[in-house]
């Protein structure tokens, strides 16, 4: 609704304006003031209607309930995710090895499935509905992990707290624990990349005020993921640690639930945009189109076609201006002999928007791959780090520190920066370079990988010492566990600049047909990082386990080098900064036309005022 009352009221500030020049070459002065009345008239009607719409939908009164939704979301994902590698090590009886590499699949599949997500919504489901078909899913895999957890996995009573090994009744037990466990990654990944769009969508870009907020709106986003996982990685890992599985599971079930309430209540109020239909035609007729003409010479900028008015020809997007970069595509809007002899036909012609949406795509693609790396030192929180810290000294006292909640240095480290970063770094880094963001999303991802390296070496590190503080024919190394918080807060701390810069990057130079999409990219990084991470550690072991050699990360971890293992990952990391520099030098962003006609309409406010004679 307030897209389409802008639209209108565009095209009543243009009649205005024509006009005002016909005022000025004819002599019918009385005619033209009663046109011009008539037309100022419906401008402030126009632009009345549309401020009352933006004031009772949308703005922060409801993107808050979003981000209400997304803390309670997270906390049931990560009641199940984080301590995962110790259920499958206890319960299940898997290997080191073995567990780590299920939980990066699994983890994988998770953010894969936010590609799905996003494109069932730009296409057809749209934004709202597409989160609440997930959020559903979500619900039902946590209900059914509860029930199986509940009658199935945990015999004997009590096993799965690190002393007494559970042993499954029932082979069915343990399928309906995978295809629980698979239900929510289906659901979790499936509405989070649309969830975090549809909260952008609160805010409207042609007002100044709501463009900022929509900004900031990414770095509080992630701040309540943080806020939600910090629950499950200190209170729930703890009673799951002390082999309380299903009550940490229940929990979870009961925070998805009213996370799903919570996202319901404001459905009156919320700002919708419409699905712009499917995109995979639209890009594939730019290439097969620019194949076509293989051997024409593209034209000038100004001589590729374009649909004539405000809007593109693409349902719900804005038009986008003409870039040099992957001049070949321009060939697939540039008119011949025969686009004008024939009916139209859009795998031979297309739009200067719909060639520019698809050069998007691949520009961005480039920085896109560098940030998988930076993945595979993210997952390392969920798998190894547990691994690691399990056999490092916590137990204080009679109190034992699990060590999936160590994790909480990680949240609190994010939380901290984010802070940081909004109030300290952004207004000096602003002062110094002129940017209203402070620093750009590109050199903030830039930044995360360097940290991220250091993550890795202060993991290897740790590991070093703790291999020198094992005691013969024991399991437990006399290091404390509080050795692994530097590799945490370091990994935090890259966070707020990789993950944060990621989503307002992936999403601001998305085009408006694939929005949801661009904020995909992001978990679809983090889905290739956990399928990365387990092909490395098959790689590793299978070439480092041979002989009587036990291999970089064997069951025993007190036999092994996992060190090197994290300096392996610090190495690769600083490889791909080296790209990724290149990559981002090179990247320009997009440039949209609505943009330019925004700020030229509110010019023309200040200069004529509404409602003046």
């Amino acid at each position: 609704m307030a897209t389409v009352d802008s639209i209108n009221f565009t095209n009543n500030e243009a009649a205005l304006k024509q006009v005002r020049e016909n005022d000025r070459g004819t002599g019918a002065q009385e005619a033209v003031k009663i046109n011009f009345n008539e037309i100022e008239h419906k401008v402030a009607t126009s632009k009345s209607k549309a401020s009352l719409i933006r004031k009772s939908t949308g703005g922060w009164k409801f993107a808050s309930l979003l981000l209400a939704n997304q803390a309670l979301a997270t906390l049931a994902f990560f009641g199940v995710g984080v301590n995962l590698v110790l259920f499958l090590t206890r319960v299940l009886d898997q290997e080191n090895a073995d567990a780590a590499n299920s939980v990066s699949k699994w983890t994988g599949t998770v953010y894969l499935c936010s590609l799905v997500g996003a494109f069932l919504s730009d296409s057809y489901w749209g934004r709202y509905l597409t989160c609440t078909i997930f959020q559903l899913i979500f619900v039902l895999g946590l209900a059914l992990l509860s029930l199986s957890s509940w009658l199935f996995l945990f015999h004997p009573s009590g096993c799965g707290d690190g002393e007494t090994m559970c042993m499954p009744e029932s082979s069915v037990g343990v399928v309906i624990f995978y295809l629980s466990i698979y239900l929510v990654a289906f659901g979790y990944g499936g509405y989070q990349p649309t969830i975090a769009t549809f909260g952008s969508d609160q805010f409207d870009e042609a007002n100044p005020e709501e463009r900022a907020s929509k900004a900031v709106f990414f770095c509080y986003f992630y701040f309540a993921l943080n806020v939600g996982s910090l629950f499950s990685n200190t209170i729930l890992v703890y009673y799951e640690d002390t082999g309380k599985w299903t009550l940490g599971f229940v929990v979870s079930l009961g925070s998805a639930v009213i996370a799903l309430l919570s996202f319901l209540l404001g459905t009156p109020r919320y700002r919708y945009i419409k699905p712009c239909g499917n995109p995979l035609p639209r890009v594939a007729q730019v290439f097969v189109a620019a194949a076509r003409k293989w051997n024409i010479v593209p034209a000038n900028s100004g001589d590729l076609y374009e649909v004539e008015g405000p809007e593109s020809a693409i349902k719900g997007s804005r038009k986008i201006y003409h870039s040099d970069e992957i001049e070949f595509l321009d060939k697939a809007a540039t008119i011949t002999e025969d686009d004008l002899s024939g009916p139209k036909n859009p795998w031979r012609l297309c739009t200067v928007t719909q060639v520019e949406e698809a050069k998007c795509v691949l520009k961005m693609l480039p920085i896109w791959l560098c940030t998988i790396i930076y993945s595979v030192v993210f997952t390392q929180m969920a798998s190894l780090f547990v691994e690691q810290g399990d056999v490092m000294k916590s137990n204080f006292g009679d109190f034992h520190l699990p060590a999936a909640s160590m994790s909480a240095f990680d949240i609190c480290s994010v939380l901290i920066c984010t802070g940081i970063y909004r109030q300290l770094l952004v207004p000096l880094s602003r002062k110094i370079n002129g940017n209203p963001k402070g620093l750009s999303e590109l050199k903030r991802m830039g930044i995360g990988l360097i940290i991220g390296m250091l993550s890795m070496i202060a993991a290897g590190v740790t590991e070093i010492a703790r291999l020198k503080h094992v005691q013969p024919h024991e399991k437990i190394s006399t290091l404390s566990i509080f050795w692994q918080i530097p590799q945490y807060v370091l990994v935090g701390a890259s966070e707020v600049f990789m993950y944060v810069g990621q989503l307002e990057f992936f999403n601001g130079q998305a085009p408006d047909g694939i929005k949801s999409f661009g904020s995909s990219l992001c978990m679809a990084s983090i889905s290739l990082g956990n399928y990365v991470s387990s092909m490395l550690v098959y790689m590793v072991m299978g070439i480092t386990a041979k002989g009587k050699s036990p291999g970089w990360i064997p069951d025993d971890l007190n036999t092994g080098h996992m060190d090197r293992f994290y300096f392996l990952i610090a190495a690769l990391t600083a490889f791909d900064f080296v790209i990724y520099v290149f990559c981002a030098k090179w990247y320009k962003g997009i440039d949209f036309e609505v943009t330019k006609m925004e700020i030229q309409i509110m010019e023309n406010q200040e200069d004529v005022g509404i409602g003046r004679v």
